[in-house]
């Protein structure tokens, strides 16, 4: 908005001054600002020997409201006020081309003076200069906000690339062509796209080893598996387009390419640049050399131009070089940089590089770094159990229990950190130093609890307990310390040892198995992977015993489900199925409280109360809530126990 002297301005030279500025604004701002420049300085000559004069004639203040879409008055009628005038501007859209404006409302009578005509050198110097501030004013006051303004879809799309359809079609190739045989042994052992979950056949083995197979499909009412199905699938589909990228495609490099290029490595941060490195022509005797690169995240450009190099296309999608000298060339493809300019902060562009007769393709990562989270503690000999782990656990109406835990803790560590979450109805205060209480809604659930707890934890390491658990003199957190500091595993666990002397590390590998749409094939056996180096009586495996010592990060990542809320365990560890590193030392004990109850022993409320909620019955309306979670949040089809 500027205020100035306005005498009978012709709209129709106002509005083609304003195209002008349109065209130099949107596209070549530079320009604009010269043309800005050059129009004030000259009206500047003319109006200056006339100011005085003219203010007093024509003391109105014009207000005009410019649009970068048609830089023409605001649709309607341009209300104009200067001092006590009031003045109406018709648009120019309205076919109507006013000689005078009109004035209305209360006017000072002594401002009620003709205007004197202006010649007209001195009328277009004056509205050139008026044109050329409110732009100029208006440049200044948006500054850059159009210059890189853009719109990026990132809606779900409605159909996406199902994980696994770019794998290489073995079967099509081979069944092209000469004679084969199938060699069974072989091909048993490949991944198949329709994956079921059968029960052992009967043998020595079978018989041994307890076998189930569930069917989480079951889990749900026949009339409305079909509708949870459709939501599953469309909830699935999301979760690939915003999990998958381009680098997770197969890339095949063809044989006999002259093209040289990067096939992994190559990263970029989100909207920065960078050089691609590799790119090469290995060609002779070509009459003319020619490279193409195609993006579709971002735009190529050159670091330096090469001599005898034509470059077309330089700041966008699609670059093309060309040279009569492949040895220019090659030059020039060194200093090709490429620029993300649609943000995600992780995906991938995939770049097409073409040739006379070849083609290739490679991926460009595209996402932010990882940000570390970096525990400061105190370098000192040995290791300080107290200042690198916290102990967590989640207690329901057992305080009896819970206090034995925290007398068995101080015994051996007098100083570590206990944090408990507690739903119980009426929470009793656990005091003591070094002891953090948290207290919950009533019944609020196992897994939501955990969560609490572990969200608390400051320390490097976190130590999860059950309430009911008894440290004893073989319980040594100084060794799961010492295979979290000098390994990569992310969690360890130990044995929970029970009152018979029967010990327990519930040591588990998982698998899935593609299944297509109906849903993937999970399959839990007992056993391990293998030993770790070094530490004796440790292994690694994908499912422990709840009594474990971890990264507090890499739990906290994974998370606890709070619908599980009266009986989980299994499921934390399918949630965190390629994302932790779990080993397992059946050397590291801790004692379970004894569950053997005598005839003549009576049942306490709290653990009558207890023993109702703990356990679920399957007659009850969640009694399947983990298969309905298995199927619907994992996609799982089924599940085999073996």
């Amino acid at each position: 908005v500027i205020c100035l002297p306005v005498f009978a301005l012709k709209l129709d030279l106002i509005a083609g001054c304003i195209r002008l500025f349109s065209i130099f604004y949107c596209h070549k701002n530079i320009f604009f600002l010269a043309f800005a420049f050059e129009i004030a300085v000259q009206g500047a000559i003319n109006l200056s020997v006339h100011l005085a004069r003219l203010v007093s004639k024509c003391p109105v203040a014009a207000t005009w409201v410019l649009t970068c879409s048609g830089l023409d008055f605001q649709a309607g009628s341009l209300r104009v006020q200067a001092l006590s005038v009031t003045v109406n501007v018709k648009h120019p859209s309205n076919c109507e081309r006013p000689g005078r404006l009109q004035a209305s409302g209360k006017e000072n009578k002594s401002m009620r003076r003709p205007v004197s005509r202006m010649r007209p050198l001195k009328k277009i110097a004056c509205t050139s200069l008026l044109v050329a501030v409110v732009i100029g004013v208006l440049s200044e006051l948006t500054g850059n906000k159009w210059q890189y303004r853009m719109t990026v879809d990132i809606h779900y799309r409605m159909e996406s690339t199902p994980y696994g359809q770019h794998d290489y079609e073995l079967w099509k190739s081979v069944l092209n062509g000469s004679m084969y045989r199938w060699k069974e042994s072989v091909v048993r052992q490949l991944t198949k796209k329709d994956c079921k979950c059968e029960k052992e056949e009967s043998s020595l083995r079978s018989l041994l080893n307890w076998s189930s197979v569930t069917e989480l499909e079951t889990a749900f009412n026949v009339a409305e598996r079909h509708e949870v199905k459709q939501r599953r699938e469309k909830e699935y589909q999301h979760f690939q387009q915003r999990t998958k990228t381009s680098a997770d495609a197969l890339l095949i490099a063809r044989a006999n390419s002259p093209l040289e290029y990067p096939i992994q490595g190559v990263e970029v941060r989100p909207l920065k640049s960078i050089l691609i490195p590799g790119l090469s022509l290995q060609a002779k005797y070509w009459h003319r050399y020619e490279v193409n690169l195609t993006a579709a995240l971002g735009t190529f450009d050159v670091a330096a131009e090469v001599d005898e190099v034509t470059v077309e296309g330089a700041g966008q999608m699609h670059l093309s070089l060309s040279s009569a000298q492949v040895d220019n060339l090659n030059r020039q493809l060194q200093f090709i940089t490429y620029t993300n300019t649609i943000f995600n902060p992780n995906t991938a562009d995939t770049v097409l590089l073409k040739t006379a007769g070849h083609q290739a393709a490679f991926t460009i990562r595209i996402r932010h770094p990882v940000i570390p989270k970096l525990y400061n503690v105190k370098s000192q000999s040995g290791y300080n159990v107290s200042a690198l782990v916290t102990v967590a656990t989640k207690t329901f109406l057992r305080y009896d229990k819970l206090r034995e835990l925290i007398s068995s803790i101080r015994r051996f560590y007098p100083t570590v950190t206990i944090v408990i979450a507690d739903d119980s109805n009426n929470p009793q205060k656990i005091e003591g130093p070094f002891i953090e209480q948290y207290i919950m809604p009533y019944r609020k659930g196992w897994f939501a609890g955990r969560n609490l707890a572990i969200s608390q934890v400051q320390t490097k390491y976190l130590l999860w307990v059950d309430d009911d658990f008894i440290f004893a003199s073989d319980t040594k957190l100084e060794k799961m310390v010492e295979i979290l500091e000098k390994t990569t595993l992310d969690m360890v666990g130990g044995s929970v040892r029970e009152v018979t002397r029967y010990s327990t590390t519930f040591q588990h590998t998982m698998s899935v198995e593609q299944g297509g749409k109906d849903g993937d094939c999970l399959t839990v056996r007992k056993g391990f992977y293998h030993e770790v180096e070094g530490f004796p009586n440790c292994v690694v495996a994908d499912a422990i015993v709840n009594f474990f010592m971890a990264r507090t990060n890499k739990v906290q990542q994974v998370g606890f489900d709070p619908l599980i809320a009266r009986q989980g365990h299994l499921e934390f560890f399918i949630d965190g199925l390629g994302l932790l590193h779990i080993g397992s030392c059946s050397d590291i004990k801790v004692d379970h409280a004894s569950k053997i109850v005598m005839p003549w022993t009576k049942q306490s409320e709290s653990d009558r109360l207890y023993k109702g909620f703990r356990y679920v019955q399957p007659v009850e309306e969640d009694g399947r809530l983990q298969e309905k979670l298995l199927y619907f949040k994992n996609r799982l089809k089924c599940m085999t126990s073996k």
